[in-house]
């Protein structure tokens, strides 16, 4: 299917379609409880035996109720219905339910309608996380096609997965989506429409994360400034005709939870923090601190479930046996719908799965600032409350029909193993009441309100024409304009430019106006004259949004608009103000330090002060930590690679990394994010030496990279280190020694390489398969749920040895088909083999040694020379050590 033969990928071919014939029930009336074993509801009910040194007078401990208590049982959708406890004049009604999926963790909206569920099918199937990353999740895709408001009719999409992040669709019959200790986030797409992925192709690397699985990764999310943000990750990536690039930002201190309001500010969700994050300002201008932005009480949840189940135990118990302070939050979503009442529209929501209870918050905006608070704190309340022990709100979002919609896990426990060990307070409660039984569950829920019904208009955005979809930008429904303005975005069609440009000077509707303004954004398609235009605009709102889509013609050169940015710090707003300094700091803009000394000088809105402020904190900190951050070898190659780049380079690359335009297209090649570039050295090292012509991937550039073989090793590898470690980048540093190298080995080159020619010289990254066959000597156990699984090493996950490392142990690849091994490359941090060799073998039995090194912390290279390609490889350690043998992110190059 995707060039393996995992066994467990033959499950693509289920296919989950309900029956045309009407049930005796609904679906809906359908109880889970009904195949469960009947012993667990008679008497007695099993009693807590607990370690002998708990201390049962500490503050997690002190007045639990240790009797036995009759089980938890599950119930059908339409019986958990009657638990909600609502506002007046809102209703909730299920949607989709199991059987058809099972441990639902978010929702995503294709362009038709269709809903793409994340099933974690994984997720703490028994009280010690089991199994937790067996390869048996999915994503699965459904469609009311009868349009009664019930997605009757589903697909298994993509199958066989490794506890998946998250789902992004794509364009018609694609999602992008990425596995658990994972770096690639892959484009998997459905080419003949049987709704069953069957191409997979790399989108972009650099987003992954290993570890607890509570802790990785999570809601990859295009938003309305073109760009794609995800949790735990402090960059952002995006699309363009020319590649994927990505920047820096701050951290997010999400966990599960990504969205917008519809002015483009992103909210982030906590999970263990149990509040939202990230809410102050963009993320791509870092974190700023922001005293009292959780007002008085907004910690304080009003739940209905009275087991006292919950981690922190006692101490964070009301005298009732509900929780006292937000312990867990997961999913989160600004509604921006047109089908419940219009006081809801840009207000945030998001679950607490821990007290059962769905969160909506208020915010107040106070010269620059925001200050957020519960709804419903005055009443003791809150937008949705259970009493359903097994209610789990894990994720929310606006729908196409106007409403909103919530993603019941329905289970017994919501949190991971590591919270659940043998002697632990939670896992007592959840024994005591045997939730650990239930699970394999899950619902999704559409809340609406009286009087107002969903809106039944199927979308047909992927039949409809560039021309076509311009209509949308004016809908009242938020996911309708960001859906439009996407797929807009994706098209690159040019054609609608002028269209957009007259929504974008003269509609009435400001919210499409400001999704105009970003498509031609995304289009590529932003004059400057426009934008000076709009920063005079009567509409505070519509000032800011110039402001930001203005960075990127000031990355493409347009350098005059730091005047703009000056000039605008004397606005009347201090949103604006805030903003102009934003774009300044971001751009460093000359003189940005006096700007932002003069600006806090004279204005005294407490926003503009504490932005200026902060960010005067973060150029010093930035300075001393540019001082810090590379070797002192490195830091010379850097600098000098800077200077160079900047005084030749981006006239045709731009002066950040992105391309410098050319009618249509670019003069040359991007590098912020370039998978190229931060690839393996020899590619950039082989284009610099001998020049690079012709097209690139079926993309046609401007401009033709000369040969710069004048220029002494220095030289070009200090501008190759600079490139492979700014606009976003992480490479390794490449050395003069290391040029010198390649320079010897094609000093008999003729001639510019074309892309063909060059691509099929360097060594090429082999990407782990399912059929390969990974070995070890020794491995040890990594983590909860984990296995001792040797392949670990090709991730950020890892590998190592159980022992301290001896020589004679060994680690091994068995391959299908033979290669031409070149070079390994793998990252060992502190626990690094003393020295090591490589070896090669054809049959597994008789081995050559090719290459020898001693190991060290931080990314270790090997390279060989070998004419033979064979199927095995092995590195073997050759020195006794005191620490394991480690390794992550190991690499197999052949050429």
């Amino acid at each position: 299917m995707f060039g393996t033969n995992k066994t467990f990928l033959l499950s693509f071919v289920s296919l989950i379609v309900l029956s045309s014939c009407e049930p005796e029930r609904s679906p809906f009336d359908v109880s889970p409880s009904e195949s469960m074993d009947p012993k667990r509801l008679e008497e007695p009910y099993p009693k807590i035996e607990l370690p002998e040194d708990i201390d049962l007078e500490s503050p997690t401990w002190k007045g639990i109720d240790l009797s036995p208590q009759p089980p938890v049982i599950p119930v059908s959708a339409n019986e958990e219905k009657k638990s909600f406890v609502l506002q007046p004049g809102f209703h909730i009604d299920p949607v989709l339910s199991e059987p058809q999926i099972r441990e639902p963790a978010a929702i995503q909206f294709d362009g038709n309608g269709r809903m793409y569920v994340l099933e974690l099918r994984t997720y703490m199937q028994d009280i010690d996380a089991n199994g937790e990353l067996m390869p048996t999740s999915r994503i699965s895709r459904w469609e009311d096609q009868d349009n009664d408001g019930v997605y009757e009719t589903g697909v298994v999409f993509l199958d066989s997965l490794v506890f998946p992040r998250y789902v992004v669709p794509f364009g018609p019959n694609t999602i992008l989506s990425m596995e658990s200790n994972e770096d690639h986030v892959y484009k998997y797409t459905d080419t003949d429409g049987d709704g069953k992925a069957d191409k997979k192709e790399l989108f972009v690397s650099g987003l992954g994360r290993s570890g607890n699985v509570e802790h990785q990764t999570s809601f990859l999310t295009w938003t309305l400034d073109n760009w794609m943000y995800s949790t735990y990750n402090s960059k952002r990536i995006r699309w363009t005709p020319d590649g994927v690039i990505q920047e820096p930002s701050g951290n997010p201190w999400g966990q599960w939870g990504v969205t917008q309001d519809n002015y483009g500010k992103i909210w982030f969700q906590d999970g263990a923090g149990g509040v939202p994050q990230g809410f102050q300002f963009p993320i791509v201008y870092g974190n700023y601190s922001v005293k009292g932005q959780w007002k008085d009480g907004f910690r304080i949840p009003f739940s209905l479930i009275k087991l006292e189940d919950f981690q922190p135990g006692m101490k964070e118990t009301k005298p009732d046996g509900s929780l006292s302070n937000v312990t867990g939050a997961a999913g989160n979503d600004v509604f921006r719908g047109d089908r419940l009442p219009k006081e809801l529209v840009g207000q945030y929501f998001y679950g607490e799965p821990v007290g059962r209870i769905v969160r909506q918050v208020t915010t107040e905006n106070v010269e620059g600032l925001t200050y957020i608070q519960n709804k419903y704190l005055d009443k003791e309340s809150e937008f949705i409350q259970s009493t359903d022990p097994l209610f789990r709100p894990v994720d929310m979002a606006t729908a196409p029909d106007g409403t909103l919609y919530i993603v019941d896990m329905y289970r017994g426990i919501i949190q991971q193993g590591n919270w659940t060990q043998e002697g632990s307070y939670l896992r007592t409660k959840i024994q005591q009441y045997q939730m650990d039984d239930v699970a394999g569950n899950g619902r999704i829920w559409r809340v609406s309100y009286d009087g107002m019904p969903r809106n039944t208009e199927k979308p047909r955005m992927y039949e409809e024409t560039s021309a076509e979809l311009v209509r949308h930008l004016e809908n009242p429904n938020g996911w309708w304009r960001d859906t439009a303005q996407k797929l807009m975005v994706l098209n690159q069609d040019k054609s609608i430019v002028p269209a957009l440009e007259e929504m974008v000077k003269n509609s009435d509707n400001e919210l499409a106006r400001i999704h105009a303004l970003w498509t031609l954004e995304g289009l590529s398609s932003l004059k400057l004259e426009l934008v000076r235009s709009l920063l005079k605009d009567p509409s505070p709102i519509i000032r800011v949004q110039a402001l930001k889509a203005s960075e990127t013609l000031y990355k493409y050169g347009e350098k005059s608009l730091a005047e703009d940015y000056r000039q605008m710090t004397q606005d009347a707003d201090p949103n604006v103000v805030i903003q102009a300094l934003f774009s300044a700091y971001i751009l460093s803009i000359d003189q940005v330090e006096e700007l932002m000394a003069s600006t806090i000088e004279s204005n005294s809105a407490q926003g503009v002060q504490l932005v200026g402020t902060q960010i005067l904190e973060k150029i010093a900190e930035a300075k001393e930590e540019d001082a810090n951050k590379f070797e002192p070898q490195q830091l010379a190659l850097y600098n000098q690679g800077k200077s160079i780049f900047d005084s030749y380079c981006s006239t045709c690359h731009g002066p950040k990394g992105l391309g410098s335009p050319a009618g249509d297209g670019l003069i040359a090649p991007a590098f912020s994010g370039s998978q190229r570039i931060q690839g393996h050295p020899e590619y950039s090292v082989k284009t610099l030496l001998h020049g690079l012509t012709g097209d690139m991937e079926g993309k046609e550039y401007e401009g033709v990279m000369i040969a710069m073989d004048m220029n002494d090793d220095q030289y070009i590898a200090s501008v190759i280190s600079y490139i492979r470690n700014a606009f976003g980048n992480e490479g390794s540093f490449v050395t003069p020694e290391y040029v010198a190298e390649i320079r010897e080995e094609t000093k008999e080159k003729e001639g510019t390489y074309t892309f063909e020619e060059l691509t099929g010289e360097v060594p090429k990254a082999l990407i782990l398969q399912d059929n390969w066959i990974v070995n070890a000597s020794s491995t040890a156990l990594q983590g909860v749920g984990s296995t001792k699984d040797p392949s670990y090493a090709f991730g950020y996950k890892g590998w190592k040895t159980e022992t301290s490392q001896e020589p004679g142990m060994w680690f091994q690849v068995e391959l299908p088909d033979a290669h031409n091994f070149a070079e390994i490359q793998f990252d060992s941090r502190n626990e690094f083999p003393i020295s090591y060799h490589v070896s090669i073998s054809s049959d597994g039995n008789n081995w050559t040694k090719v290459a020898e090194g001693k190991g060290e912390q931080g990314v270790n290279n090997l390279r060989w020379k070998s004419e033979e390609s064979v199927r095995f490889i092995k590195i073997e350690s050759t020195e006794k050590g005191e620490t394991p043998w480690a390794m992550r992110n190991l690499i197999l190059y052949s050429r």
